[in-house]
């Protein structure tokens, strides 16, 4: 299989040069494969957000390569980082961030929209995506009138919205309790599956971890063995 996502000695200090100088990368590689979905462990502090927001071009790393798709992304402008971005990438994090205005389905759409999609297609295509996790029938509902796991399924679709090509997630089911996480959790594999995504899913529940192809640890700032 060819790669979706590598990161080649990824490296990355906060406040760099200063007394309370924290290198919380020290020469990161990764990869991962089309269509692969990947666990990623650590302990708290070990820099895990760092490494997502820097694999999906939100974050710019002190040192190493970035690679999407087979394309460099080293060197590349704001504008053509946000154009990957925006494309190719699908984020999940451990809150919804769903817009309250907005209801469930407009919350899907808006994603396309900002693509330049017709909005009857991207009404569309949001309501397909809220069928497949269960939640079509509240997608006139605002994020306050829906259940926390409803709220997180909402956000699965977002991500998928733009059809990316790659999934990362943060503590993407951190927030619920354990029988809603479990089954959430389940709806965005099958979700992931259905769509083709490669995905790079952070987790502190082993469980859910052991349930991807692979699972990789962030350990002192570098990818130790399991």
């Amino acid at each position: 299989m060819s790669e979706m996502l590598g990161l080649s000695g990824i490296e990355k200090t906060y406040n760099a040069g200063k007394p309370s100088e924290v290198q919380v990368l020290r020469g990161v590689d990764l990869s991962v494969a089309r269509g692969e979905i990947v666990g990623l462990i650590a302990p708290s502090g070990a820099g895990k957000s760092t490494l997502l927001h820097i694999a999906g071009l939100l974050d710019v790393p002190d040192g190493g390569r970035v690679t999407i798709a087979g394309e460099d992304m080293t060197g590349l402008g704001d504008r053509r980082r946000t154009g990957v971005r925006r494309a190719g990438v699908g984020f999940i994090y451990q809150f919804h961030h769903l817009l309250p205005e907005f209801t469930a389905l407009d919350n899907v759409a808006l994603p396309q929209l900002a693509n330049a999609a017709p909005q009857a297609e991207a009404e569309a295509r949001a309501l397909a995506l809220l069928d497949k996790v269960g939640v079509a029938p509240r997608a006139g509902h605002r994020p306050a009138a829906l259940s926390g796991g409803e709220q997180q399924r909402v956000a699965f679709c977002r991500a998928l919205a733009n059809r990316p090509g790659l999934l990362l997630a943060d503590e993407p089911t951190g927030n619920l309790d354990p029988e809603t996480s479990d089954r959430v959790f389940d709806t965005l594999m099958g979700l992931a599956r259905e769509e083709g995504l490669s995905a790079l899913i952070a987790t502190h529940n082993l469980d859910l971890a052991a349930r991807m192809d692979r699972v990789l640890r962030l350990e002192a700032g570098r990818i130790v063995p399991v």
